[in-house]
Formats: C-alpha cells, structure tokens, sequence
C-alpha cells in the first residue's frame, strides 16, 4: 500500500493584512490580494497568521478575512483550490481552542498554531498545549515554530512525538536551525508536511524531503514561489535554484529595514499591490531610507521595471486597486 501524501505541500502564502490609512482593516484589498493569489496559482493561504497582525486584529476582522480568503479560494475556476489555513494561535490555550473552533464554523482546512509566546513554555508544556488544540479545535493543526519571534524552541524530540498525533498534519519550522530541520525531515512520519517558516530556507528544506514554504515573499510572487517548491517537488533542483538565486536579495529584504510584515508591506505599496503601506502600532511602516532599499531590491530582481513599473501579473492587479502599476 502507498504511504499517504502530506495534506499541505507547495507555496502557502502567509496573508498579510491591508489597512486603510487609519488604520482600519481594508477588506477589498484583502479580497483583491486573495484573488491575485488565487490567479497566480498558490497552493494554499494563511490568514490572521502573524504576517497579518493576528496580535492586534479584533474577533471580528478575523472572521472577515477567514471569510474572504474561503469564499475567493472556493470560487476560483480553473485549478486546485487552495487550502485555507487559519492563524488561530496565542499564547492562551484556551484562547486558541476558541479561535480554531471558530475558524472551522468558517470553512477553514486547517489551523495554523504558533507556540505560545512571552509564556516561554518547557517541551512538556507545549506537547499539552498542541494536544489539548488537535484534540479540540476542531482543524488539523499546523504547528508553527519560529523561536526568534516567541523566545521558545519547539525542538525535534517534541515536535516528532506531537507528529504522531493525528490530528497534527505539519510543522512551519522557522527556527533556522539546519541540524534540527534536518532531523525532523528525516524522521518525521508518511502524511505529516513538513514546511519551511523562511522563504531562504526552503530550497535547502525540500532538497532534505520537505514539502513546501509557508511564504512571506509569495505576497510580492506567488507564482515564481509556486515555481520554485514545484521544481524542487518534481526533483529538478537546477531550476529551483535558478528561481532561488534570482530572488534571494528580495527573501533577505522582506527582513531588512524593520520587523516582519514592514518590509513586505513596503514592496507591496511599491508594486502597487497594496495602496498604502500602512500597520498597527506598535509597528511602523518602512522609513524613507528603508523604502528605497526595497525598490533597489525589487528592481534587481525584476519585479519593478526601471521606471517603476510591476511587471507581470501583479501588475494587472495593481491596475485594478486603481494605485500606481
């Protein structure tokens, strides 16, 4: 019998969330940003994750962008539908029951749940955290570690025996530690994906037996990043790193000139994808120096033209907000 293949695998675009310039959530621009993904092919779709400023949306925008992103993936024509996997974590177990829960009344596929932040919980810990979630939320739960952001490591040991639950179907693994990445690749069991939390770090992840990126960088190029994960899927490892190397300097901007999602924000303002490049405090936009390092960076790898333009498909929905294209 063949081995099932892993729920979630391919380019996974971690949505950011577009705001008007006071601040308020701007849901046709998260419609319209859904719907480029959706065009461009994408894999899959994260709303309400951190990329999206999960900490400082209100219940009720939550459900309007889980909303949104179901109700674009489930009409779109013409190819896969994208999986929809909700940010649903905190830093409060029961919080995050509540909220999984919730996003599975919404029609979301799965959860996406970051280990608990500030809380700096032990292995022991976030096993019960993980468990009490797949046992009760409701979704497959997407595990999420990225201990730069929440000062807490989900090690290998832990997170393989979390694998063997079965309603734990994937880890986003952003701790940029190769030893550990390498192992749990190697280890982990048939039908659980495992994903890169870094758009550098996912060339190097699929070449271990990976299966995908959950993807700042696909806000700015779903498709090149669907391009990317399917070359390296397929075993052609020449075109991959083709596409890597080509869009390196934009994967290291989109952490350059102020915390994740300022400089993807930034680009996108740029490429006329968003109309205003504006986040919640405590985050600020890029400042003046930040934002035209970003357009080098976007403009040396050919998403911007040298006048300015977006170029490709991006460039059809700049158009449509009406924004510089």
């Amino acid at each position: 019998m063949t081995a099932p293949g892993p729920m979630l695998s391919g380019a996974i675009t971690a949505l950011v969330t577009p705001m008007t310039p006071d601040r308020e959530l701007d849901e046709l621009a998260f419609r319209r940003l859904v719907e480029f993904q959706c065009a461009s092919g994408i894999d899959g779709l994260v709303p309400c994750g951190t990329t999206g400023e999960s900490p400082t949306l209100t219940n009720n925008e939550r459900d309007r962008l889980l909303a949104i992103s179901v109700e674009v993936a489930e009409r779109r024509l013409g190819g896969k539908r994208p999986a929809v996997i909700a940010g649903t974590g905190t830093n409060d177990t029961v919080a995050s029951i509540r909220l999984t829960k919730r996003a599975a009344q919404l029609g979301a596929d799965a959860a996406l749940i970051v280990a608990p932040y500030y809380n700096k919980p032990d292995g022991r810990m976030m096993d019960a955290h993980f468990r009490a979630i797949a046992d009760e939320g409701g979704l497959p739960v997407v595990v999420y570690n990225v201990p730069g952001r929440t000062a807490a490591n989900i090690d290998a040991d832990v997170f393989l025996r979390l694998a063997e639950h079965p309603g734990i179907v994937a880890i986003k693994e952003a701790s940029a530690n190769l030893d550990q990445i390498a192992r749990i690749c190697r280890d982990v069991p048939d039908g659980v994906s495992v994903l890169s939390g870094d758009d550098a770090w996912t060339l190097a992840l699929m070449a271990m037996g990976g299966h995908g990126v959950i993807s700042v960088c696909s806000n700015e190029i779903p498709a090149e990043m669907v391009a990317l994960t399917a070359a390296a899927a397929a075993g052609d490892f020449r075109e991959a790193l083709r596409i890597h190397e080509r869009f390196l300097p934009l994967f290291q901007g989109n952490f350059k000139g102020g915390p994740n999602p300022v400089p993807v924000k930034g680009a996108m303002a740029l490429m006329g994808l968003l109309a205003t490049d504006t986040l919640r405090l405590p985050m600020l936009p890029l400042d003046d120096k930040g934002r035209a390092a970003m357009a080098a960076t976007l403009r040396e790898v050919g998403v911007l033209d040298a006048a300015g333009n977006v170029v490709g498909l991006a460039g059809k929905y700049a158009a449509a907000a009406g924004v510089a294209a």
